[in-house]
């Protein structure tokens, strides 16, 4: 148990070794690339002083909000595509042809909407974390086992009844995996979002960090993206564990 606790650390430990190394012999320019050593001593700073924590409460408030938002509207609009064939003829090309237009070019027409508030964060954010929630929602849905629909109607199962005990059941693990990939881009499109102008966020640190030539502080902002998404993920794991413990597959797993 504790081999695989540790195995996958093992990488990110090399690196870091590798990196203090190079760093230490010169190899690398302390300027343009900060030695591990001068990267926690930035980090330690920021959090003694309060900045760090000032930050990330911040971004946690724009990421958890927008991933609430639109996780919702995808998972719902999943639902109402994979359940009804008039409803996924009318509306999946739409949000297929909006799924492929990049933050990016978003981000002008966002500013004019919304104006450089919260508001057009959230939206992007939003926005990023709908689509995977809806594609393997929707996938989740159309693919579940016609057997266990048609036994589930043998057994009187109908509507909602029918969607409680079959179909949601049989579509969780594709949820749960548009679920854990939302929670990914959910990070990244907070580091676009919070690009529009603002004071406070982990992305306005690095960018401030930026004009001030600090590459330690900014190497500790995309570190602390890093460890968010991964601490994300490992959360969304446990419950995705935890949800589908009845799975023979989850079971296994066990």
């Amino acid at each position: 148990m504790m081999r695989k606790s540790v195995l996958p650390w093992l990488v990110p430990i090399f690196i870091l070794i590798v990196w203090q190394l190079f760093s230490s012999s010169h190899v690398l320019s302390e300027g343009l690339f900060p030695s591990p050593l001068s990267v926690l001593k930035a980090l330690w700073e920021l959090i003694t002083n309060g900045a760090l924590a000032l930050h990330l409460q911040i971004s946690l408030a724009r990421a958890l909000s927008g991933l609430l938002i639109g996780g919702l509207i995808g998972f719902v609009l999943g639902i109402i595509n994979g359940w009804s064939a008039l409803s996924f003829r009318l509306l999946d090309t739409t949000i297929q042809m909006i799924r492929n237009i990049p933050h990016f070019a978003l981000l002008p027409l966002v500013i004019v909407w919304l104006g450089i508030g919260e508001a057009p964060k959230v939206f992007l954010v939003a926005l990023g974390v709908m689509f995977p929630v809806y594609i393997n929602t929707l996938h989740g849905i159309r693919n579940v086992n016609r057997e266990h629909i048609e036994m589930g109607k043998m057994y009187g199962l109908r509507g909602f009844q029918l969607f409680k005990q079959i179909y949601f059941p049989s579509a969780l693990p594709s949820i749960f995996v548009g679920f854990r990939y939302a929670l990914g881009v959910m990070w990244l499109t907070l580091i676009v979002s919070e690009t529009i102008a603002t004071s406070n966020g982990i992305g306005y640190l690095a960018m401030n960090a930026r004009q001030f030539m600090q590459t330690d502080v900014i190497i500790v902002s995309i570190l602390v993206y890093a460890l968010l998404g991964k601490a994300a993920d490992i959360i969304a794991h446990i419950g995705e564990r935890y949800a589908l413990k009845w799975h023979p597959n989850y079971q296994k797993q066990g």
